[in-house]
């Protein structure tokens, strides 16, 4: 009787899963009506959007460790959860207060801070007042806080393999801590660049491009990985799980829901379901992109090519998911999708910058895309090219200047990269002493 009991729990706690859940929201409703139920169901999906968002840092995990060598994927990890740490506690101390001033303004609408700390307002005013009564100041906090980790995330693909771990989590204490949520201010905290009607609906510029400058200076300043140029000739460097790469993108994509629907700031139906159409549509235009491009190019079609045209595609149209139409977004996602396979390949064989992920091309190249695009292509007549070229410009020269500055300290002092020894061997057991498949290793490096 008791090991049938013991079989039978999971369906026991099932049902009383799915009573539990039909009792709340039969509360819910009984609860709440009008205002304050709309409240409650748009502070509900901001919170189910953050889930979302977090979720992506799974994503970029999983991709990064899959399109690097096995014997870094330790190094890999360790890096992205040391990410999502820095950023909500940096976010916390000073970083939402230095995007969000509100009235704190210190030299005109180019640099603000509302102080040390977050502290929500008392009652009401950090609940059902707030943000025109879409969701409370917590919610807020926590969503954007999300967000801004992925700037640096973006960085630790393009310098994998042979940064220093110190280095790199210094870089994003300060990159994330100062530089994302000041730089944010300009648009998202009612700035300078705001005010001309500059336009970037969830970050193709402020959270993709000013990630992918700070990539740009980190893989310039360290150099490429041994044996990637050696005798002028290029060598390939593939990564070692296509299969976990591939389960990163789609929690990528999966992400992008809470990424794109989530900065709708409300649960609006129909802007919510509008912005989720062309978010989607826009991933799948740019991987049929990246599958003819890297066909006509290298006349074979590229898995990582392709799985890196989803994310172009999703790059590029988070600047504009809310304001171009169907057909446009898929036009946006189509030609990121091309731009993305061109990028990587002249970054890879002109430029001679190692960047093992693509994420320069990915965030940088199709970020600046995206924006761009929203002069082109919104139907809104107050969006300006110029104005988006304006404000891309802007983010370009600030990120890569404060970034480069960052790395070079970085690199006078303490140092950026590790030892050759190291490098060879391989950053688990350089930097962590330890092996991300213990028995294997040796097989899966040859």
């Amino acid at each position: 009787m008791v090991i049938n009991f013991i079989e039978k729990l999971p369906k026991i706690a099932g049902i009383f899963a799915v009573a539990a859940f039909f009792c709340v929201l039969s509360s819910f409703a009984e609860a709440a009506t009008g205002d304050e139920a709309m409240f409650r169901v748009n502070n509900t999906w901001m919170m189910v959007s953050t889930f979302l968002v977090f979720i992506m840092h799974l994503g970029f995990a999983a991709l990064e460790s899959g399109l690097t060598q096995s014997k870094n994927t330790v190094n890999i990890l360790f890096k992205n959860v040391s990410i999502l740490a820095i950023g909500l506690l940096t976010y916390t101390i000073c970083g939402f207060n230095l995007m969000y001033p509100g009235e704190a303004w210190v030299f005109g609408k180019w640099f603000g801070f509302a102080g040390w700390g977050v502290s929500s307002p008392e009652g009401a005013a950090g609940l059902i007042a707030y943000a025109d009564g879409n969701y409370t100041y917590w919610t807020d906090f926590l969503f954007q806080g999300m967000f801004a980790a992925t700037a640096a995330t973006v960085v630790s693909g393009a310098v994998a393999e042979r940064i220093k771990l110190k280095s790199f989590l210094i870089f994003s204490v300060i990159f994330v801590g100062f530089v994302y949520p000041f730089l944010g201010s300009w648009k998202w905290g009612a700035g300078w660049l705001d005010e001309m009607g500059f336009y970037d609906f969830a970050g193709s510029t402020l959270v993709h491009s000013v990630g992918g400058w700070g990539a740009l200076m980190g893989a310039i300043l360290l150099g490429p990985r041994l044996g990637k140029y050696d005798k002028g000739r290029i060598k390939a460097i593939p990564g070692h799980s296509m299969p976990l790469a591939t389960i990163g993108v789609f929690l990528l994509w999966l992400g992008w829901f809470g990424f794109n629907g989530g900065s709708v700031l409300s649960a609006d139906p129909g802007p919510v379901s509008y912005v989720l159409v062309t978010t989607s549509l826009a991933a799948a235009a740019g991987v049929i992109g990246a599958m003819i491009m890297s066909e006509v190019i290298q006349k074979k079609p590229d898995l990582s090519m392709v799985l890196n045209g989803s994310l172009a595609g999703l790059v590029g149209i988070t600047a504009g998911a809310d304001t171009v139409s169907v057909l446009s977004a898929i036009i946006i996602g189509f030609i990121a999708g091309l731009l993305v396979v061109v990028a990587v390949i002249f970054i890879d064989t002109k430029l001679r910058i190692d960047d093992p992920v693509g994420a320069l091309s990915v965030h940088l190249v199709c970020g600046i895309w995206g924006t761009l695009a929203v002069g082109l292509f919104s139907t809104n007549p107050e969006h300006s090219f110029v104005v988006q070229l304006i404000g891309v410009v802007a983010y370009g020269a600030v990120a890569a200047t404060a970034a480069f500055v960052i790395f070079a300290v970085l690199k006078a002092t303490i140092g950026i990269r590790v030892s050759q020894d190291e490098e060879k061997q391989g950053l688990d057991i350089g930097e962590h002493g330890m092996e991300s498949y213990a028995g294997f290793q040796i097989f899966l490096n040859q």
